[in-house]
C-alpha cells in the first residue's frame, strides 16, 4: 500500500525530488563557477599586488652619512678702521684662545684674520674714535689708542667687548626653551582681554594701527631676511582666570605657580585663524574690577613692580591695572608702554642678541631697530641651528628608513632630501655672504623638514607587518577557504570520475577479446 507521502512526492518536479538533477547542480556548471572564480582571484592578484605594495626608492644614504659627518663652522670677519694695519693682531689671537676656552660660546664659529682698510658695506668695523662707545649700522665706534697700544699689548675690556658682541653670553638650555625654534612664518596675535567686562571699568579697543607702525613694523622689517611674519588683533570682553587670585592687603596677587597656568585655552580663543603657521601670542590682560590692582608676587609673597612675563615658546603677557574706571580706549602712554615692552618680548623670543649695556646705540637710517652687529650673531645663532636641525633631520630619515622594512619612500620624499642635501653641501661651497648661506641653510631645514614629516611615510609608520595579518586574515580567509575546498573536491572528483572511466574502457576491452567466435 502507498503511503500519501508517497504519492504527494511523485507529483513534485524532478527537479525537486532530485536537487543533482537541477541545471547549476551539474557538475560541468559547478566545476565552470569554481574556474571562473579561481580565475578572477588569479587575474586580480598582480593589481591587489600594484595597489598594495610600498614604494621604496633609494636614499643617498651614504652622501648623507659622509655630509653630515663633517663639521663646518661659520666665518667671523672683522675690519678694522684708522689703526695701522696689525696692531690688533694680538687682540685676534685672545679672541682666537677664548674661542678654545669657551667652545660652547663659539660654537659654530671661526674668527678670521682682522682686516685694515677698505672694508666694504657689508663687514662689521671697528673705527677709531674719542667718544663714546657706540654702534651705528655695521660700525662700532671705540677708542683704539685707549685700548690698543703699539707695544702690542691691549686692555681686557676690548677684547671682552668684542666677545660679547660676536658670540654673546647665551645658556644654550635658557634660549632653547625661550627662543622658538627658526620658522620661515610666524602669526603674531595681539589679543585685549578684560578679565570681566560685566563688573564695570573695562578698557574698550586701543589704537593697534598706530602701536604696530610705532612699535613693531620696524623691528619685523628688520627681520624680513629671516622670516615672513602674519599679524592678527582682537578685543575680547569676557576672559576669566583658571584659577582665583589671592587675596592680600589691598591688592590681589599671582605667585610664580599661577603664571604658568594663567592662560586660559579652554575659555579664551586667542588666535582667530587655523593654520600650521607657528603662532606668538601677545596678551594685555585687564583684570576684573573686583580683583584689582592684581600684581606679580615674588618668591616671598611680595608684589613685584614688574607687570609682564613670558611664556617660553608661546608669547608674552602684560597684566595691566588701569589708574581709573572708564569705557575708553587705552590711554596713548599706556599704549605706548604695552608695545614697547611687546617689542622687547617678540625680540626675546625670536632670539635676538642684546647690545653690552657700554655701548650706546646710534639712531639707524631708515628707522631700523637693530644693527648689523646684531643681525649678523642672529643670522649666525640661526644658521647654526638650522645647520644642526638639518644634520640630525637627514640622519634620522635614512636611518628610520633602512630600520623600518615596510616604510615608504615616493619621490617627493626623495626629492625633499635630495634638494635638502643639495642646499645643506652648497652652504659650505664656495664664497657667499652670511645672508646667502642663512638662505641656504634654511632651505635645506624646511626640505629635511618636510621629507621627515611626509603623509606618505608616517601613514604606515604606525602599521607593521603583524597587522596586515590582522586585517588580510578575517577578510580573505571567509572567502578562500570555501573556494580552496570546493576546488580540491571537484579536483578529487574529476580524477575519481577519470580513474572509473579508464577502468570501465579496460573491462569493456577485456571483454570485447573474451567473445567466442560462434561464426
Amino acid at each position: 500500500m502507498t503511503s500519501p507521502s508517497t504519492n504527494a512526492n511523485s507529483s513534485w518536479p524532478k527537479s525537486l525530488r532530485d536537487p543533482s538533477t537541477l541545471y547549476f547542480q551539474k557538475t560541468s556548471v559547478k566545476r565552470s563557477i569554481i574556474k571562473a572564480y579561481w580565475t578572477v582571484i588569479i587575474c586580480a592578484i598582480p593589481l591587489w599586488w600594484y595597489t598594495t605594495s610600498i614604494q621604496r626608492l633609494a636614499l643617498p644614504t651614504s652622501r648623507v652619512h659622509s655630509e653630515t659627518e663633517t663639521l663646518h663652522t661659520l666665518p667671523v670677519d672683522v675690519c678694522w678702521e684708522g689703526i695701522p694695519n696689525g696692531l690688533a693682531e694680538p687682540v685676534r689671537k685672545e679672541l682666537v684662545q677664548r674661542s678654545l676656552q669657551h667652545k660652547e660660546r663659539w660654537n659654530g664659529l671661526t674668527l678670521e684674520p682682522f682686516r685694515y682698510g677698505n672694508c666694504g658695506d657689508n663687514t662689521l668695523i671697528i673705527r677709531n674714535h674719542n667718544g663714546p662707545e657706540s654702534i651705528h649700522n655695521q660700525v662700532l665706534k671705540i677708542s683704539v689708542e685707549k685700548h690698543v697700544r703699539k707695544d702690542g699689548t691691549y686692555s681686557r675690556h676690548v677684547v671682552d667687548l668684542l666677545e660679547d658682541l660676536l658670540a654673546p653670553v647665551v645658556d644654550a638650555s635658557h634660549f632653547n626653551n625661550l627662543a622658538v625654534q627658526y620658522s620661515s612664518r610666524y602669526r603674531l596675535s595681539f589679543s585685549l582681554l578684560n578679565e570681566d567686562s560685566a563688573a564695570g571699568d573695562m578698557i574698550s579697543g586701543w589704537n593697534i594701527e598706530h602701536a604696530l607702525r610705532v612699535h613693531i613694523t620696524p623691528l619685523l622689517e628688520d627681520l624680513s631676511s629671516l622670516h615672513n611674519f602674519t599679524i592678527e588683533s582682537q578685543v575680547q570682553f569676557h576672559a576669566p582666570l583658571a584659577f582665583r587670585p589671592a587675596a592680600s592687603d589691598g591688592y590681589w596677587g599671582i605667585t610664580r605657580e599661577d603664571l604658568n597656568v594663567f592662560v586660559n585655552s579652554a575659555e579664551w580663543i586667542l588666535s582667530s585663524s587655523s593654520s600650521n603657521d607657528h603662532v606668538l601670542h601677545f596678551v594685555l590682560f585687564v583684570p576684573s574690577l573686583n580683583a584689582r590692582p592684581l600684581y606679580i608676587l615674588d618668591n616671598n609673597g611680595q608684589s613685584t613692580e614688574s607687570n609682564s612675563f613670558l611664556l617660553p615658546q608661546w608669547g608674552g603677557i602684560i597684566i595691566h591695572n588701569p589708574s581709573s574706571p572708564s569705557h575708553q580706549p587705552l590711554p596713548p602712554a599706556d599704549l605706548r608702554l604695552t608695545f614697547a615692552t611687546f617689542a622687547d618680548q617678540l625680540s626675546a623670543l625670536l632670539g635676538i642678541p642684546q647690545l653690552p649695556p657700554s655701548i650706546k646705540q646710534l639712531p639707524e637710517s631708515g628707522h631700523h631697530v637693530l644693527s648689523k652687529w646684531q643681525m649678523d650673531t642672529l643670522l649666525r645663532r640661526r644658521t647654526i641651528e638650522n645647520t644642526i636641525q638639518t644634520r640630525e633631520t637627514l640622519r634620522s630619515i635614512v636611518n628610520l628608513v633602512d630600520q623600518i622594512e615596510n616604510m615608504p619612500v615616493g619621490q617627493d620624499v626623495k626629492d625633499d632630501v635630495e634638494n635638502a642635501l643639495s642646499a645643506y653641501t652648497e652652504m659650505w661651497t664656495g664664497s657667499k655672504s652670511l645672508i646667502d648661506i642663512f638662505t641656504l641653510s634654511a632651505d635645506a631645514f624646511n626640505l629635511s623638514s618636510r621629507a621627515f614629516f611626509n603623509p606618505g611615510m608616517l601613514a604606515l609608520l604606525y602599521f607593521p607587518t603583524e597587522h596586515k595579518y590582522a586585517v588580510y586574515a578575517p577578510l580573505f580567509a571567509s572567502a578562500i577557504i570555501p573556494l580552496f575546498v570546493s576546488a580540491l573536491r571537484e579536483i578529487v572528483a574529476w580524477k575519481k570520475e577519470r580513474k572509473d572511466a579508464k577502468n570501465g574502457s579496460s573491462v569493456d576491452h577485456t571483454q570485447g577479446t573474451d567473445t567466442p567466435n560462434t561464426s
